[in-house]
């Protein structure tokens, strides 16, 4: 079942038939599909050392090819600022035949997706991922604000769509007491600080791990400059009680932000919940996780 009405089917020779086209140095390389509970792009391993993106909503719009340079280029330069290792472009593909849109190359970083069972000690991933948050949030903006459009405004913006989302999961989850919830989220004053920049989008399955260790971060595609709250997701949709306290320590936040945090963990996972609940089981079990640790 698909995810999106409008995505699109992606197959491995689809892809090779754009590698040799486009970058036939790689033509001989095997191409293989790899699994993900992604929900923007297919992803495909060429050879041993590269990891493709085909955005499964590919658009010829300017604006398309321009999203994903920008990515590429947050990447390179939040690689020289972070403890851990970030997605390192390789290439950026454009439209061929059989894919409506730009795409793109990236080094393969080693690791699986942070789980519950094979995240090892996670008390001492909440610190590393502590540690590379504040080296995010430490990055120079040159005086960048919030766009308007990404996460990482004021809270009430997402208001309406909260409302919504909880609407359409009332028999899905405790909606009466996530409202409850949110409204003192709402309370939580306003980041009134310089905006920083922001990963925005720390899920699971966006942090590796290898031996039980934290040992990248990957998906830069909603990198941001916002409010720091936003990067507080993972006390909630990853990090049992007392790991959970050990990153906002690690963190170092004050009350108000961390209220603000537990917001856009709901933002997160009250939209996921009721879009994905058929059609990604493991991005909706992790949006219920989320919603209960919330309401502990």
């Amino acid at each position: 079942m698909r995810m999106h009405a409008d995505q699109v089917d992606v197959t491995e020779e689809t892809v090779a038939g754009l590698v040799a086209v486009q970058f036939p140095e790689w033509r001989d390389l095997p191409v293989r599909a790899v699994a993900s509970h992604g929900t923007v792009n297919a992803l495909f391993r060429l050879g041993d050392e590269i990891i493709l993106r085909f955005p499964l909503r590919p658009s010829l719009d300017a604006e398309s090819r321009e999203e994903l340079a920008r990515e590429q280029d947050n990447a390179r330069r939040i690689a020289a600022h972070v403890p851990l290792p970030v997605p390192e472009p390789v290439a950026l593909g454009v439209p061929g035949e059989g894919y409506a849109g730009p795409w793109t190359a990236y080094r393969w970083i080693p690791g699986s997706p942070v789980s519950g069972a094979g995240a090892g000690d996670l008390e001492q991933l909440a610190r590393d991922l502590a540690g590379f948050v504040r080296a995010f949030h430490g990055m120079d903006t040159g005086g960048r604000a919030w766009d308007g459009l990404s996460r990482g405004g004021p809270l009430h913006t997402k208001d309406d769509y909260v409302r919504r989302a909880l609407a359409e999961s009332a028999h899905l989850t405790d909606t009466v007491g996530l409202a409850r919830a949110w409204e003192r989220c709402l309370e939580a004053p306003h980041h009134d600080a310089a905006d920083v920049w922001i990963h925005a989008d720390l899920m699971p399955g966006n942090l590796l791990v290898r031996d039980g260790k934290l040992s990248a971060v990957i998906d830069l595609g909603a990198v941001c400059v916002g409010d720091p709250a936003v990067d507080l997701m993972p006390a909630w949709n990853l990090l049992g009680p007392a790991a959970r306290e050990t990153y906002r320590r690690a963190v170092g936040v004050n009350e108000a932000r961390w209220e603000r945090g537990r917001g856009w963990a709901v933002v997160q996972a009250i939209g996921a919940l009721p879009y994905y609940v058929d059609t990604n089981p493991a991005m909706a079990d992790t949006a219920r996780r989320t919603l209960d640790a919330v309401l502990d």
